[in-house]
């Protein structure tokens, strides 16, 4: 690492190696990857990974987390969890309402076990955008080690590839409650239809993407460069397809590419005004 990031690393380490032992709220994504190994690293066996199930995360990201708790030899538990009464209509507050209702069920979890400090992977780039969620984080006292040591998203992702972590370069995800417009109710066939169509564009080598949705039109949020590799070899059709025996009846490309909270844009008259 150079100087600059080898200095926030060891300010990382130093505030893990204060603690008793540590509980990680776990995705799977770059962050918590990045907090969890480091936690481990500082820590040895005094920390855990805790990782909530909703029908609202796919089922590949659950996977991916069990994978890398388990390659890493760390106690690891998966907690499952209906789609909280709160946000059953997807409000403009939902951000908010679903962290405060799943990191307080977190805390449980985590003294149940014996951990009392519980943390998550925020860092400094969170703090530039609208992020209802991190009024909940504070409220709750959890900890976020990353933002505390001055860590950015590309501070992480370089740290990453330098400790050989593959994440590195995973691309950003986000629940996918964030491809629906605000006020509309969660229905869990149409979860399962935004998973199953994301999945797909991965499969097929479009490795950032969101199917944003409503009612049976998707539109399809990709980087420039994926945008374009859909235009050299073709793809529309191909694409168009799958995503209707999924059950759309509209598939769109949104030719401005993929950008935080784009679905307002669509759906603006609707009053989102979301950050992912």
């Amino acid at each position: 690492m150079d100087s600059r990031l080898q200095a926030k690393y060891e300010k990382l380490m130093g505030i893990l190696e204060s603690l008793d032992g540590i509980a990680v709220a776990f995705s799977g994504g770059v962050d918590s990857v990045f907090l969890l190994i480091a936690a481990k690293k500082a820590m040895g066996e005094k920390v855990i990974a805790l990782t909530v199930n909703t029908p609202y995360i796919p089922d590949w990201e659950i996977k991916e987390a069990s994978e890398i708790a388990e390659k890493n030899q760390i106690e690891h538990h998966i907690i499952e969890v209906p789609v909280p009464e709160q946000i059953l209509n997807n409000p403009a507050d939902r951000c908010y309402l679903c962290k405060t209702y799943l990191f307080t069920m977190l805390k449980g979890v985590a003294q149940k076990h014996g951990y009392y400090q519980l943390a998550d992977g925020t860092n400094a780039d969170d703090t530039k955008e609208h992020r209802p969620g991190m009024k909940a984080l504070r409220e709750l006292r959890v900890l976020s080690p990353l933002l505390e040591s001055g860590f950015t998203k590309e501070d992480i992702r370089k740290a990453s590839k330098e400790m050989g972590l593959y994440t590195w370069e995973k691309p950003a995800y986000a629940c996918l409650l964030t491809r629906l417009p605000y006020d509309t109710r969660i229905n869990g066939a149409v979860l399962r239809r935004i998973e199953r169509a994301e999945t797909y564009l991965i499969e097929i080598g479009i490795k950032a993407v969101r199917v944003r949705t409503h009612e049976n039109l998707a539109r399809i949020e990709t980087e420039s460069r994926y945008i374009e590799m859909i235009f050299r070899e073709g793809l529309f059709g191909k694409i168009s397809r799958q995503l209707k025996r999924f059950g759309f009846s509209y598939v769109t490309l949104d030719m401005e590419g993929y950008r935080t909270g784009g679905i307002e844009d669509l759906f603006k008259d609707m009053g989102n005004d979301r950050k992912e």
